[in-house]
């Protein structure tokens, strides 16, 4: 059974990672099966997705501007143009399958996909779904959701709550604690606060923390705090050289579990994936959900874990006030951590990867038996 898949999508990391951990996964059950990429010609899809060694294809579309711009008077042409290659694609490809992360590339190469009447999976990441995905969903054989009470978007019987895939070395993370202890200089008697906005930043996170992480080490807090390359040179010239005190200021962690193998609170914003990866982790939480993103995701994201008491919402509007007063509350009630890290823990699913990969193998195989 020569099987082929097509993976569509990208734009950011937060689509892409997930894409190339369902394409290993996919490879991992059934090395035969040929997969090809879809990405948007110039976004970092077309770099990141080589890297990882699978083929990719780039379409002309673009995403439209919230403000009036001349860029938008050409998004006509790219869609149109779009579909059309997307059509070619999927005439020359003959996939048994096709896979939406999310991303512009994803609306014309299913579109195109469900009009032939190919299988379409959508991995929906975030606890809102966008316009694409909403449209696209109901004519889709599968949708793999990450959040629960996603029926208000898709239909009912073709959701599967699978989560969103992650990096798997952040399990068993109490083997890692001792180790992370003497990497980063850190004593096991006083706890960990650990703060990140991403790989770039988040400007209300750093200016939070500006604000008062001396009141953190003064409670005898030890901190690590990510600043996110844009912004590290303004605070480690403010804030670093601290470590002897319990304070590092950096401007990326590479090695994740090893942070989140020591902290006893974590802060970050409430993307999909750092959301799942907290789950996973069964981390107390604190997100601050940006207010700059599409439809506020970030806060339905964030919602979904307040609802079951598996996280606290600070809004990004109050945190430069009240961050550090939450943080220092969380630290010194042990009955409210303990509640956390249960809940969150319920929210996990490890096998995000696989259990998508088997879905996405499963509808392929009878669309193949079904053309043969």
């Amino acid at each position: 059974m020569n099987l082929k898949v097509i993976i569509s999508g990208g734009g950011t990391g937060g689509h892409i990672y997930p894409a190339i951990a369902i394409a290993n996964a996919i490879k991992e059950i059934n090395n035969e099966i040929e997969i090809l990429f879809v990405g948007a010609e110039g976004r970092m899809e077309m770099e990141k997705v080589p890297e990882a060694g699978y083929k990719i294809i780039g379409l002309p579309i673009s995403g439209i501007q919230r403000r009036l711009t001349l860029e938008n008077l050409s998004f006509p042409i790219k869609l149109i143009k779009s579909l059309l290659k997307a059509g070619s694609i999927v005439s020359d490809f003959k996939p048994n399958a096709v896979v939406g992360v999310g991303g512009y590339a994803s609306g014309p190469i299913m579109w195109r996909a469900q009009s032939r009447r190919v299988p379409t999976i959508i991995q929906e990441q975030n606890g809102y779904a966008g316009l694409t995905n909403k449209i696209l969903g109901g004519r889709a054989s599968k949708i793999c959701v990450a959040y629960p009470d996603m029926e208000y978007y898709f239909p009912k019987d073709l959701i599967e709550f699978t989560g969103n895939p992650v990096r798997q070395d952040i399990t068993d993370l109490a083997d890692k604690k001792e180790e992370g202890l003497k990497q980063w200089g850190f004593s096991n008697d006083r706890k960990v606060a650990f703060i990140f906005g991403g790989s770039l930043g988040a400007l209300t996170l750093n200016e939070s923390m500006a604000n008062g992480v001396q009141k953190l080490l003064d409670q005898n807090i030890q901190v690590i705090w990510q600043t996110g390359k844009y912004y590290f040179e303004k605070y480690n010239q403010l804030f670093g050289n601290r470590e002897k005190e319990g304070l590092h200021v950096v401007p990326f962690v590479k090695d994740m579990a090893s942070v989140y193998a020591i902290s006893d609170i974590v802060v970050a914003r409430a993307g999909a994936l750092s959301i799942s990866e907290l789950c996973l982790a069964g981390l107390p939480t604190i997100l601050v959900p940006s207010p700059n993103v599409a439809e506020d995701h970030q806060t339905k994201n964030a919602n979904a874990l307040v609802n079951v008491d598996a996280a606290v919402l600070v809004k990004d509007i109050e945190a430069r006030e009240i961050l550090i007063n939450e943080i220092l509350s969380l630290a010194n009630d042990d009955a409210k951590r303990n509640e956390l890290s249960t809940q969150i823990l319920k929210l996990a699913k490890p096998n995000a990867a696989k259990d998508i990969a088997q879905n996405i193998i499963s509808a392929a195989e009878a669309h193949y038996k079904r053309m043969n």
